[in-house]
This record gives C-alpha cells, sequence and structure tokens, in this order.
C-alpha cells in the first residue's frame, strides 16, 4: 500500500517502456513484477490526419528480455480512456475490452489517453510469468508512447528497485 508518508519516487518506479513512435514492427520494453504489486500502463496517442489506430494487447513472458521466446498474451477485459483531452482533460472513463484488444481511436488531429491496470493474478505465475509489456499494433498517422507505472514497492527502501529485474 502507498503511503502519505514517503514520496511517490520511493514507493513507485516509471519505466519508459515505448518513446513516441508511429507503431511498425514497434515492441514496447517488458517490466517485471518481482519487485512490486502491480503495474499500471499508461499509453498515450497523438492523431495526426488520415488515421488508423493501434491495436492493443498484454502480452506476458517469464523474462524481460523474452529470452525463452515464451511470450503469450494476458487477458483483460477493461481499460480507461478519454478520447479527447482537449475536451476532457483527465477525465478517464471504463471501457470495456472484447478478445484481450482494444484499437486506439482513429479520430483526426485528437489526443487520447488509455490506462490498463494489471495485478499478478492476471499473469501466469505459476509457470514463472512475471513480466508483462504492452504490445502495439502497426499504425498510420498516430504517435504511441508507453509508460508502464509499477507501484507499490514490495520491499521498503528509499529507492525503489528496477522494474527490468528477472
Amino acid at each position: 500500500m502507498m503511503t502519505e508518508n514517503a514520496q511517490f519516487v520511493e514507493q513507485a518506479k516509471i519505466a519508459w517502456t515505448l518513446p513516441s513512435v508511429t507503431p511498425s514492427s514497434s515492441k514496447p520494453k517488458y517490466v517485471s513484477l518481482k519487485n512490486y504489486e502491480r503495474v499500471t500502463a499508461v499509453i498515450k496517442a497523438v492523431n495526426a490526419t488520415t488515421v488508423t489506430g493501434s491495436a492493443i494487447t498484454l502480452l506476458q513472458a517469464t523474462d524481460i528480455n523474452n529470452a525463452n521466446s515464451d511470450e503469450k498474451a494476458v487477458a483483460f477485459t477493461s481499460a480507461y480512456r478519454t478520447l479527447d483531452v482537449a475536451a476532457n482533460g483527465d477525465a478517464l472513463t471504463a471501457f470495456t475490452v472484447s478478445s484481450n484488444t482494444f484499437t486506439t481511436d482513429a479520430t483526426n488531429s485528437k489526443n487520447s489517453i488509455y490506462v490498463i491496470e494489471i495485478t499478478p493474478d492476471m499473469l501466469d505465475i505459476a509457470n514463472g510469468f512475471d513480466c508483462v509489456r504492452v504490445g502495439a499494433g502497426n499504425a498510420t498517422a498516430t504517435s504511441i508512447d508507453v509508460e508502464m507505472i509499477l507501484w507499490p514497492a514490495k520491499y521498503g527502501m528509499t529507492s525503489p528497485p528496477t522494474a527490468e529485474a528477472n
């Protein structure tokens, strides 16, 4: 549990797993939940014109480098979004995800934010899957940016452990 007696940076880790890019064979980095209770994926989409959205999925593996080539999907049925930041600000609303995938909005010249909450019980922990990443499908005229916020740290430390631990 987070506490108000410590700073956010002492209790959480922010990993920038996909810098702003138009997805085309892009592969956001994995983060490890070994030292954290949960992770929140924050996906920002900036649309130009003649946009096709990016298909967003969650993937899991047994190590952050996926050296075992064991990547598989993570089941999830809900997420949060604001489809027009200029009009709606930070007002996130829940939406239903079908088949563990959603596509970012394709409205020209709109900026959107998507948030997915991921807990260890969503992963195949019994078989050693404790690393997770966002999958971003190819898109046109939209830039996608992904940050993973790991929180709270399982062990109290002045500086939380790396999100890149195997």
